[in-house]
């Protein structure tokens, strides 16, 4: 994380962070580290979907339509977080971390990404295995989430 920052700060960039299935650790892992402050503007725990809504500006339509686990939804939430945040990229995350809640078509450990900068908005999924524990669910979303922050910077 502390390479991710001095990165970002010598690019004179900022970072914000939407997070639901994460809930929060991506920017614990940011807040927990020394000069954090230069480049972290903020994040916005979005467990609920009001918050999603009201928040971060995400499409009720799309989330009555396509549930909160999609792509649509993780690009809407880092477009939102550059908005209320100011920041210069903008990260997020939306999910299933288990151990309930998964279905056949979004299994427990399906997680959405979004990251949204000047170059635009672009959005992922991966896969990381129902049979992990859910923290290790969200570290690894968390991690990978923050590897495409780091390649947004390059």
């Amino acid at each position: 994380m502390e390479k991710l920052l001095e990165k970002l700060n010598k690019k004179g960039l900022t970072l914000g962070a939407a997070e639901s299935c994460t809930g929060g650790m991506i920017c614990e892992m940011a807040t927990g580290t020394p000069g954090a402050s230069a480049v972290f503007l903020g994040g916005v725990v979005s467990y609920a979907n009001e918050v999603k809504i009201n928040v971060l500006g995400v499409s009720p339509e799309t989330l009555s339509q396509k549930g909160a686990v999609c792509e649509d939804v993780a690009g809407m939430m880092a477009e939102g977080v550059r908005r209320a945040t100011g920041c210069d990229i903008g990260v997020s995350t939306t999910g299933i971390a288990g151990p309930g809640g998964g279905t056949a078509e979004k299994p427990v450990g399906t997680v959405c990404f979004g990251i949204s900068s000047k170059n635009g908005t672009k959005t992922y999924t991966r896969y990381f295995g129902c049979d992990r524990e859910r923290d290790e669910i969200r570290r690894m979303a968390s991690e990978f989430a923050l590897s495409l922050v780091s390649d947004e910077v390059k």
